[in-house]
Formats: C-alpha cells, structure tokens, sequence
C-alpha cells in the first residue's frame, strides 16, 4: 500500500510543498483524534465568544484552528496563516515561501450530531501576498472526518484520495478522482427558497418537475449542511452544490468565504472535471478584497453547473 509520503515523492512533489501539505496532513490525524474522543471529553459546545465573522465559535473550533497553528508553525516553510477563526493573518516570522488558508474545522454546527465535518485548506506562494486569485492556489485539499476518514487531495490537475489508518497513516485509496459529468442530486439549503432569486428559482423548479419538466429526469435533493461532507459525495457520485447569492445574503457578498472555502473545493472540483462558479463569474477567477470576503457558490458536475449559468445569462 502506498502512504502520502510515498505518493508525494513518486509524483515528484516540490519538497518544501510536500512538507506543508504533510503539515497539513499531519494536523487533520490530530484533530481527527480530537473529535472521536470529544463526546467523551465534553468538548462540545460553544465557548462563548465569536469569530470574524459574529458566528459563534464551537470549542472544537478554536481547539482546531489551535491544532493547525501548531502544526504550521512548526514548518519554516510556511510564512503566513489565514484561518476563519482569527480575525487577522498570522505572520510566523519566518522567510518561508508558502502562503496557508484554511477553515480548520468546517461543518462545526453538525458536531452535536455526529455528522461529517472536515479540515479545508489551500496553499499558496507567500510573495503573491494575502489577496491571491484561486488560480494562483498551488494545492488545495480537505479532510473529511466520518465513517473513515479521508484526505482529498490536488496539486491542481488531478484529485487523490487518502483513508486513514488504523496507525494514523494516511494510506492511498483513490487516483484521477472524475466527478460524473451528469447527475440526478442537487444540494440546497431550501428553507432559503423565500431569498433566492430568479436565477436559483428557476434551476430548482426544474430538477422538481422531475421527468415532466425540462431536465427530463428525476432528481433528488441532498443538504448536510457541512460544505466538505456535500462536496465530498459530489466528488464520489456527482451531484452539485448551492449556495448562492440570495436577498438576505446580498449585503455580505455572499456565505461561504472565497479564500479557504470556495476557492479549495473549486480547485478540487474543477481538477476532478467540474465546475465552479458563482453564478455569473469562475469561482477561480476571482479577485479577493479581504481575507475573510464571502462569495456565492455553485460547485459540481459540469452539466448541471451549466445548467445554472444559463439561468443566470437569462437574467
């Protein structure tokens, strides 16, 4: 069986890049050692205080950023931290050329319920400041903590999956990752039905007509409510993702946060063959204002990506 060490070095990894990404990996077994034991250490629950964004922050979620600070700083190739849970980036002082974004513990609201949540994160170069295009993203990947527990994994042109072990190493378990370029799910929050606009209205209304209506096929609708746990069935059996721009989001730009939420799974997706977008702009394309700058998001199998951007042009 091949580790992630190994595949790293078989695929000729730039060693300094390797490293942070093993950094990464390294940090994702920890947390994922935190969270099986949390129920047990009384771990869950809120701390009392916010994040950046007025969220209330989860002790796992500070527990986890804490973990993925540890272990960046550790490595002198890492020269800066973006995380959603501090409000400023972290500068470690070090020369090191690489740039690290992440949400240490997306999907924290499903903790309480034993859902799947994950580690999101994306790697940079340093010189290329804090507010990079998500074409600039040199590699990006998640873990996912479940039933296993999976890193996915792409330098920008191929996605890998990774399984943990039973002795903490991550051990490869899928290459060349496609998502199915049709599908018949789609994930939306539809409790949001009553902000959406024309454009989300529309595709939706059509995936509920079902073989009556234009799509000409059943479809059926999925929502964890943790983006890696949504993304991560898109990425193995197709499907798409939504969260778009709607009334009562307008005035923050969106949801989810461009620089360690859409920007690496839209690397993941589009290198496994989807599409990424926020309705009317690529996801990747974008140019960042903030750190913390929320975005539309509309991730998945390629036909039906296309299918939303239509709606959108119509409008």
């Amino acid at each position: 069986m091949t580790n992630l060490a190994q595949w790293l070095s078989q695929h000729a990894v730039d060693q300094k890049l390797a490293s942070v990404v093993a950094s990464m990996a390294a940090a994702s077994v920890e947390i994922d050692q935190v969270l099986r034991r949390a129920p047990i250490t009384g771990q869950i629950g809120v701390v009392g205080r916010t994040n950046i964004q007025g969220e209330a922050q989860k002790a796992l979620d500070v527990i986890s950023n804490d973990v993925v600070l540890k272990h960046l700083q550790d490595n002198p190739e890492v020269s800066i931290l973006v995380s959603e849970e501090l409000d400023e980036a972290v500068h470690f002082g070090t020369n090191g050329p690489y740039l690290v974004a992440t949400d240490p513990l997306d999907g924290s609201s499903n903790l309480d319920v034993n859902v799947t949540v994950g580690t999101i994160f994306s790697v940079l170069d340093a010189a290329g400041g804090l507010l990079q295009k998500g074409s600039a993203q040199l590699a990006a990947g998640y873990a996912a903590y479940g039933p296993a527990t999976n890193l996915v994994l792409t330098f920008g042109q191929d996605v890998t999956v990774f399984t943990l072990d039973l002795d903490g190493d991550w051990v490869l378990s899928k290459e060349g990752l496609r998502i199915a370029p049709a599908s018949e799910e789609y994930a939306i929050n539809t409790a949001r039905e009553r902000f959406w606009d024309a454009a989300t209205k529309g595709y939706v209304a059509e995936n509920v007509a079902g073989e009556s209506g234009p799509a000409g096929k059943r479809y059926n609708m999925r929502w964890v409510g943790s983006m890696v746990a949504d993304i991560h069935r898109i990425l193995m059996r197709g499907g798409i993702f939504m969260y778009p721009l709607d009334s009562e989001t307008m005035s923050k730009g969106g949801r989810l946060r461009l620089l360690y939420e859409a920007n690496p799974m839209a690397l993941l997706v589009t290198a496994a063959g989807g599409g990424a977008t926020t309705g009317r702009q690529k996801i990747l394309d974008l140019q960042p204002n903030d750190i913390h700058q929320r975005v539309p998001v509309i991730l998945g199998s390629a036909e039906e990506v296309a299918r939303v951007e239509a709606w959108y042009e119509r409008g």
